[in-house]
């Protein structure tokens, strides 16, 4: 059997970059801005989702039930 080196050697989960402050002196590979790490998600779907999809269960629930024979 033969001793195989992994292929694979990179860090499954590598630290993050921090965040970026200077970045002209980071151009070539710069960090995430501050803005995108602290944005406010308050316009996603998921409050939206949250209330919609119980509603359309009940519905499919009580049509289930009217129409199953």
């Amino acid at each position: 059997m033969e001793n195989i080196e992994p292929q694979n050697n990179k860090d499954v989960n590598p630290d993050p970059k921090p965040i970026e402050h200077d970045y002209d002196k980071h151009k070539s590979d710069p960090g995430p801005s501050k803005e995108a790490v602290f944005e406010k998600n308050d316009k996603g779907a998921g409050p939206t989702l949250k209330w919609i999809i119980p509603i359309i269960l009940v519905i499919l629930f009580i049509l289930w039930f009217v129409y199953r024979k």
